[in-house]
């Protein structure tokens, strides 16, 4: 049987739907079965949001991880004291927020780092309010790849049997064009690979998108293809990679859906995001590759025009808690949508 292990659940920005969606989800009966949730956030927040949706759940702040669990049927939060109820509204965008919420990511991750939690799974914070807190990494990635000192760190996304990795996230169009590079393509297409064996897949099969329309028809549309992408997928494969590409952007996620490929490799944000998005939105799940813990996420914003209406949906976050249980387990991939069919109350409104 599975050992139950302690997830470290950041609450994301309090002002926006991050812990309304961490309560949600963590009020499903499954929940308990699964996995040891330890709340990372403001108890003060999350108790008043749990009393706005009026669910049954005990609160119980808690000194560290070792509280966890007591009693059974508790939600503990360890909450470091860096940040007042008063001083934030919710749906506004606030410095303070911004900065409690990557420092809660902060701590989350350094109870990762000495297996005091055994993974994290992480709200949504807002870019914007991160920047006004002073902070230059503003997104979860960057910042723990520079907390964790990870040589390299990609992000995929995933819903259903769609997994997309994305070569570069966030950055312009134009500074993401500069990236597909050889030697970008092939290191990431190697994290890939290693990582995919390590949760289950023996030969993992990439597809790798084009960067231009029609894979450049021959170089009518741009050269990347053949100059930068084609040759590290001839590389990755002299490796022992099984990479296919580089395959039109149009065609290569459907054929993934199909069962082709066990994940794509696009080249920048938007080229991956739409897809993942449009299959399965309400399910996606983001996970870095490359960090020495897991980390999974909700594929969502902050969504300040619906935050503190009680009306988010928060099925992406319960499949951030199932996915990272089980990497945590061994069960690789494929195994959070066996582990329960619970679903969260409908509701409405923008996620992004």
């Amino acid at each position: 049987m599975s050992k139950r292990p302690v997830l470290a659940v950041t609450m994301g920005d309090p002002c926006g739907i991050g812990p309304e969606v961490v309560a949600k989800a963590l009020s499903l009966p499954e929940m308990r079965g699964l996995c040891l949730p330890l709340v990372v956030g403001s108890a003060d927040v999350f108790r008043a949001t749990v009393a706005q949706l009026g669910l049954a759940l005990d609160v119980r702040e808690v000194p560290g991880p070792e509280g966890v669990g007591r009693p059974a049927k508790a939600v503990a939060v360890l909450d470091p004291g860096n940040l007042h109820l008063e001083e934030i509204e919710a749906g506004k965008v606030s410095a303070a927020a911004g900065k409690a919420a990557m420092e809660w990511v902060e701590l989350a991750a350094r109870l990762c780092l000495v297996n005091r939690a055994q993974a994290m799974v992480t709200g949504p914070v807002n870019k914007e309010a991160a920047a006004l807190a002073g902070y230059r990494e503003i997104g979860h990635t960057e910042l723990l790849q520079k907390l964790t000192g990870a040589p390299q760190v990609a992000t995929m996304l995933v819903t259903g049997r769609l997994r997309v990795v994305h070569l570069t996230t966030h950055r312009s169009l134009r500074a993401a064009c500069d990236a597909v590079t050889r030697d970008n393509i092939l290191a990431t297409l190697g994290l890939t690979h290693r990582e995919f064996q390590r949760w289950g897949f023996p030969q993992p099969r990439i597809g790798v998108a084009a960067l231009n329309p029609h894979a450049s028809d021959g170089g009518l549309m741009g050269d990347e293809e053949a100059r930068e992408i084609a040759p590290a997928v001839e590389a990755a494969r002299a490796r022992g990679i099984d990479a296919t590409g580089p395959v039109p952007a149009d065609i290569v996620f459907h054929q993934a859906i199909g069962g082709r490929y066990d994940v794509v490799l696009c080249m920048y944000h938007d080229q991956g995001h739409i897809p993942v998005k449009v299959h399965g939105f309400e399910r996606s799940v983001s996970v870095n590759l490359g960090l020495p813990f897991v980390r999974t996420s909700v594929d969502h914003g902050t969504a300040f025009d619906i935050a503190g209406k009680g009306i988010a949906q928060a099925e992406s976050m319960a499949e951030a808690i199932r996915l990272a249980t089980a990497l945590v387990n061994g069960h690789g991939l494929v195994a959070s949508r066996q582990v329960a069919q619970a679903r969260t109350p409908p509701g409405t409104g923008s996620l992004v």
